[in-house]
């Protein structure tokens, strides 16, 4: 879809909303901001408007979606910019040149939505192939321009639409991915990092196949692998444990609820060579922390990372219990001066509400800790500074 430039709707802030945080780089206006008249719900999701303050001064350019809570999304300050596929090269090129200069290898996160300027924008590259998942309505209207301008930029050859995750039926989106350009992979994609391989499943595993944000924190997990048991609760795809056997652990035991991730995490293992001290227990992963709890075993390092238990702030009391429980059930199963590394990718959780949960939890089973490290989301993950939703991911390495 390309942009017409002329006769672009107009749509204004209240006056008690908050432009002056908006003019500081806020990048959403909420439904409840924003006078909602006959003509501004009339706008189809998707729309690019021009953002104005209560006294009708240009704010920038606007994605308006009247279905959605977040109702408009600043996507240029400047409100006459034309939203072509030299607009999206611009900021993909932007966000190429750090992720280059930060990774040898052309496996990253290379759109991090609003902290690259593409509002609801997921873009993770593997190599030759790139898949999206565009969040927002503006977004699905425009990706045929996106994915012109992502081969134009980076070269990659296959593009894949994932339309997976609560973001885009929360904008009103369906749930239908497809296949861009290029040809889907007919096999799992292994990745390189942090010295182990993963299989990532692009077509049919979880969000884009695999979780990048964890880099940071599988390369400070492994460094305290070396000669120890490990145990990788809500391991995906083997996210810890591959990293820690990688760099010298010597055992891990990979938990998770999906068959199918364990057989990917397997998989990874073979291609790592590490087959041999890797083994899987499928099942809920409370349910086998409590049993793992009752034969006595005992592990040299313990990470649980679980999803998101407070996706969101009518979640975050039930969400606490949860890491508090988690970590009440993984404390005992950490051997005396062995470590326990636990994470959160809820945003609406943030680290003083997690910290507290992760620190019940560990006094409940009775066991005295030290925090030793406190990790986030990768350089590949960059956050905007304005929108603490961008910094969702923690993880707290403590020695018990």
């Amino acid at each position: 879809m390309n942009d017409p430039l002329p006769d672009r709707p107009r749509v204004r802030l209240k006056p008690k909303a908050n432009a002056r945080a908006l003019r500081h780089g806020a990048p959403w206006a909420y439904a409840g901001d924003l006078v909602t008249d006959r003509r501004t719900r009339a706008l189809s999701p998707g729309t690019l408007a021009v953002l104005q303050d209560a006294a009708q001064t240009d704010l920038g350019l606007a994605a308006i979606n009247p279905g959605s809570r977040i109702m408009a999304r600043i996507i240029d300050r400047d409100s006459a910019a034309v939203v072509d596929q030299d607009w999206f090269a611009a900021r993909l090129t932007r966000a190429l040149a750090l992720r280059e200069r930060l990774f040898d290898a052309p496996f990253y996160r290379l759109i991090h939505a609003e902290a690259d300027g593409l509002p609801g924008v997921v873009i993770d590259r593997f190599d030759a192939v790139a898949v999206i998942q565009p969040n927002a309505a503006w977004a699905e209207l425009h990706l045929d321009l996106l994915a012109d301008a992502l081969a134009r930029v980076t070269g990659v050859t296959t593009i894949l639409k994932n339309a997976g995750g609560r973001a885009r039926a929360l904008e009103g989106l369906d749930d239908v991915s497809a296949v861009l350009r290029g040809a889907a992979p007919d096999a799992p994609v292994p990745v390189p990092m942090n010295g182990a391989t993963y299989m990532a499943d692009l077509t049919g595993g979880q969000k884009t196949g695999l979780f990048y944000d964890q880099r940071p924190n599988h390369a400070f997990a492994a460094r305290l692998a070396r000669d120890a048991r490990v145990l990788d609760v809500f391991s995906h795809v083997g996210g810890f444990a591959l990293a820690a056997l990688a760099n010298g652990a010597q055992s891990a035991l990979a938990v998770d609820g999906s068959a199918a991730a364990l057989a990917l995490a397997e998989a990874g293992a073979d291609a790592g060579d590490v087959a041999t001290r890797f083994t899987t227990r499928q099942g809920d992963a409370f349910d086998v922390l409590a049993a793992l709890g009752a034969e006595g075993a005992a592990f040299d390092l313990v990470i649980c990372d679980p999803p998101a238990f407070a996706p969101g702030k009518q979640a975050l009391t039930a969400g606490l219990r949860a890491y508090e429980r988690v970590a009440r059930l993984a404390a005992p199963l950490v051997a005396p001066g062995g470590y326990l590394g636990l994470c959160s990718c809820s945003h609406a959780a943030d680290l003083p509400r997690f910290h507290g949960a992760c620190a019940r939890g560990i006094g409940r089973a009775g066991r005295s800790a030290q925090l030793i490290h406190t990790g986030f989301a990768g350089p590949d993950h960059p956050q905007l500074p304005h929108l603490a939703e961008s910094g969702y991911l923690k993880a707290l390495f403590f020695r018990l």
